[in-house]
């Protein structure tokens, strides 16, 4: 009858501070994993949790030789993707050791959530918190105070929101726009607000890092999007200028306001592919045919879009007096029209045949390097 310690810690604070790969199975690897994390950050109550299961386990061992400890991570981002991995780590102990039965070592009540994922794939005989024994003094209260604060996840989760809000106020009091302030104050909040709950900030991080990664390394695609940005925005402000807002139905400029902004984005959009062509063809060596389609598409969706809106805030010009049917059997809608759709056609048709061509390539040099 096997019985399992097993050591839980849900955010992640072994991989997170100390590099540790979990899940980590035996004494000795456990006992190692102490030690690495205890010099990193010894005042961490994980540290007190796996050396209560190391203390549960040589107490044990005295009287039962046939049982052994591990300790499984989660993830930073406390939710489903952390009892997911909590799950798919406790599964992995499964597969090489047979468990009857488990004594779950936990560090706080946020770590009872796992509880029915660990009972649902084995039994749980016993479940001991570890509780930190703590200074009642008002100095050493503020002293872990400071402590917590300094922990990454506290920081990201409330001093970060409090520092964009002082930050957006302090703009809005040094250009006298304090009307304005709390509008961006909310608009601010808001934004952060959709980024905790989608989960985005690994991708913010990544877009960081291309970023850098690309000055570094002089990617052409960071210097074309720079400019298709530029593009964008100064198409824009010229399609602003070329709309009238004035007019009474307020969404007739606004069709005037898309059709003057469409070649802008074919424009930029292109400016972008070029980048990841050069990068991919000269830094990565990789395939050139994924790209292929965009740009058809892109110009397709130019002519077919700017025949629509343009030929639509035509007809709509004394709109709710009149509407003209006239401008959607003009030679220009009609020719804009048919241009993409037969650029469209051709971009289609042009890419499968390519696709099947590197495809054919792709496995006759695989089945070369198999007879090889």
């Amino acid at each position: 009858m096997t019985t399992l310690v097993l050591n839980v810690d849900r955010d992640d604070d072994f991989g997170r501070k100390a590099h540790i790969s979990s899940p980590i199975i035996g004494l000795e690897n456990n006992l190692r994993a102490a030690q690495q994390f205890g010099q990193v950050d010894p005042e961490d109550s994980d540290l007190n949790a796996i050396y209560y299961a190391i203390s549960i386990y040589n107490k044990m061992k005295e009287t039962d030789n046939d049982i052994e400890i591990a300790t499984i991570c989660g993830h930073m981002n406390v939710g489903i993707k952390s009892d997911m991995l909590i799950a798919k780590q406790f599964e992995q102990i499964l597969s090489k050791i047979e468990i009857d039965n488990i004594i779950l070592v936990t560090d706080g009540a946020e770590d009872d959530y796992i509880i029915p994922i660990i009972q649902s794939r084995a039994k749980i005989s016993s479940l001991q918190r570890v509780s930190v024994k703590q200074s009642r003094q008002l100095e050493d209260t503020y002293y872990r105070l400071l402590k917590i604060l300094d922990d990454e996840k506290v920081q990201k989760q409330f001093l970060l929101p409090i520092a964009l809000v002082l930050i957006v106020l302090s703009i809005s009091i040094l250009l006298d726009i304090g009307s304005s302030g709390m509008g961006a104050i909310l608009l601010t909040l808001g934004a952060y607000l959709l980024v905790r709950i989608f989960r985005l900030e690994q991708n913010l991080f990544n877009f960081v890092g291309e970023i850098k990664s690309g000055f570094m390394t002089g990617k052409l695609t960071m210097y074309t999007s720079f400019i298709a940005a530029v593009i964008l925005v100064a198409s824009m402000f010229l399609a602003y200028n070329n709309s009238n807002f004035a007019t009474d139905v307020e969404w007739i400029p606004i069709l005037s306001f898309i059709a003057n902004m469409i070649w802008g984005i074919v424009i930029a959009g292109l400016l972008v592919i070029f980048g990841h062509v050069v990068d991919s063809y000269v830094k990565d060596k990789k395939s050139l045919w994924h790209y292929w389609i965009y740009p058809f598409s892109l110009f397709a969706f130019g002519f077919i879009s700017s025949a629509i809106f343009e030929s639509l805030h035509k007809a709509l010009l004394n709109w709710p007096d009149a509407f003209y049917i006239e401008p959607f059997f003009t030679p220009f809608f009609i020719g804009n029209t048919l241009t993409g759709i037969m650029i469209t056609i051709v971009g289609a048709v042009t890419y499968h045949y390519i696709k099947e061509m590197a495809q054919t390539k792709k496995n006759e040099i695989e089945v070369e390097k198999q007879t090889n």
